[in-house]
Order: C-alpha cells, then sequence, then structure tokens
C-alpha cells in the first residue's frame, strides 16, 4: 500500500478504517504512518492523526515508542485542531512516562487558557490533566479555578459534562 496516497484519498470514514485496518498491529507500517504524521503537509498529517488514534485504540503498546514526538508535536505552534483533538483523545487513555508529564501539562493547560479552542480539545486536556493530578496533587487547585472559569464563560453541554466529571475526580 502506498500509505500517503491513500490517506490522501481517505475522504470517508469507511477509507480511513481501512487504512488503520491495514497497519494493524504492525510496528513497522504504523512507524510510516507516525512518520506522516510529523512531517508531512497539513491534510495528510491531519488524517495521519485520525488514523493514529483509531489505530491506538485497539494497539496503545505501538504508540510507546513515538509519544516524545508526539508530545514534541503538541507543542509546535499554529497545530492544526484536528491533530490536538486525535492526540489528546489517544493520550487521556493512556499512563505517560515521567519524563513527557511536564510537557502535556503545559500543552493542556494552555489548551484550557484559550478561548478560541475547541470544546473537544478542552475535553479531552481535562481529562489528561485528571489523569496527571493522581501523581501531582499539587495541580489540582489550577485545575479546579480553570474548570470553574470554563463554567462561568464557555457554559457548553461538552465542558458543563466534562469539567462535572473532572471536578469530582480531582476531589
Amino acid at each position: 500500500m502506498e500509505l500517503r496516497k491513500e490517506i490522501l484519498a481517505a475522504s470517508y470514514k469507511e477509507q480511513v478504517l481501512a487504512i488503520a485496518g491495514w497497519v494493524g498491529n504492525d510496528a513497522k507500517r504504523f512507524a510510516k504512518l507516525m512518520q506522516l504524521f510529523l512531517e508531512d503537509e497539513y491534510r495528510v498529517v491531519q488524517r495521519s492523526a485520525w488514523i493514529i488514534s483509531l489505530v491506538a485504540d485497539k494497539h496503545p503498546e505501538l504508540l510507546t515508542p513515538h509519544l516524545p514526538e508526539m508530545v514534541a508535536r503538541m507543542e509546535t505552534g499554529g497545530l492544526p485542531s484536528a491533530v490536538k483533538r486525535n492526540v489528546l483523545r489517544v493520550l487521556q487513555d493512556m499512563t505517560l512516562p515521567p519524563d513527557l508529564h511536564g510537557p502535556v501539562m503545559n500543552a493542556c493547560f494552555q489548551y484550557l487558557e484559550d478561548p478560541k479552542e475547541m470544546i473537544a480539545i478542552k475535553a479531552f486536556s481535562m481529562t489528561v490533566l485528571s489523569n496527571l493530578a493522581v501523581a501531582y496533587p499539587d495541580i489540582k487547585n489550577e485545575i479546579r479555578i480553570l474548570l470553574e472559569d470554563l463554567l462561568e464563560h464557555d457554559p457548553s453541554p461538552g465542558i458543563r459534562s466534562r469539567a462535572q466529571k473532572v471536578m469530582k475526580r480531582i476531589g
């Protein structure tokens, strides 16, 4: 399969699922997908992010060696929303290595503080931060303050639902 060509042609969910199925639990194929995600043009990066999240749902172990690169990508300015959303969606269900806690925390706090950020990105950031609060209880108060502010200024159903769950979880 010519992966980049297939990704560019994948405009329907069925095509994306087929590519994810082709990658399966093959580490070499996943590495090719990650390379496109990290280095290619906007459209390829955006579509690759969706495929990565689908593969990671079934085979999270494939993601582990690529986590440092993914987190470094999160720190890039002007990152497409689809990339942030899919990376955070994957990270919310993973145990992160301690050396990535700081950069992930910083990115998530920035996303929560940005009034222009998409609701899904904020929701996933809340979950990632609540997971990290287990190891870093000192951040609970900062999370709480940000969530209270979000609930006051952006009381959308998605924000409200996730914020209430996170507030309950962090105590």
